[in-house]
């Protein structure tokens, strides 16, 4: 099981033209048995959270900006019903940001504004596969262009697609590499430790 957040607008126009992807996107993770990581906020994320919750998620984590659940409620007037626990940070969302990326283990990013450029570039920088679901406008549909105006066009941890089911898979495909390659040298470290 791997902990995969799902990154996108909570408002603008991008929330309603990527409503049904941020859906499916939630169920295709849910589907693939993986955990389900989101800022706990409104709009794209919480409507990933929702379905991942009707899918038969199996845990779903919200990182809240907040310091409590009444601040969160009332401050920031963020959503709870979707999630199975959340951690309230106090870290508003600059700090929350870096923590939610970096508890993650791949990100799928749909839609969005300046959070999920933040977002983008947190994993970028951290080394976290991060998927593109394309067709819901807001900086998606900028980020190569970002990419190559910083010189990092031919990111194999970077994937793009229309397909939540295939975004999934090859956010896997990525994990499962990494994770065998992690494996393999701690196995060859090991081996000459002890021989």
């Amino acid at each position: 099981m791997y902990q995969i957040c799902i990154s996108g607008a909570a408002k603008g126009r991008s929330v309603e033209e990527g409503r049904l992807l941020a859906q499916a996107a939630g169920e295709a993770i849910a589907k693939a048995g993986h955990a389900l990581l989101t800022g706990a906020t409104i709009g794209l994320p919480n409507y990933a959270a929702e379905s991942y919750k009707a899918a038969g998620g199996k845990m779903s984590f919200g990182i809240s900006p907040a310091a409590s659940k009444i601040e969160h409620m009332m401050k920031y007037r963020l959503p709870t019903e979707a999630y199975d626990i959340i951690l309230y940070t106090g870290l508003h969302y600059v700090g929350r940001d870096t923590l939610l990326i970096n508890s993650s283990d791949a990100v799928i990013s749909i839609g969005g504004r300046l959070g999920t450029l933040h977002e983008f570039t947190i994993a970028m920088e951290t080394n976290t596969p991060i998927g593109f679901l394309q067709g819901a406008g807001g900086i998606s549909t900028e980020i190569m262009d970002i990419m190559h105006a910083a010189g990092e066009e031919h990111d194999a941890d970077v994937v793009f697609g229309t397909d939540p089911v295939d975004i999934v898979g090859k956010l896997e495909a990525i994990l499962d590499e990494q994770k065998h390659i992690y494996y393999a040298a701690r196995s060859k470290g090991f081996h000459k430790k002890h021989n």
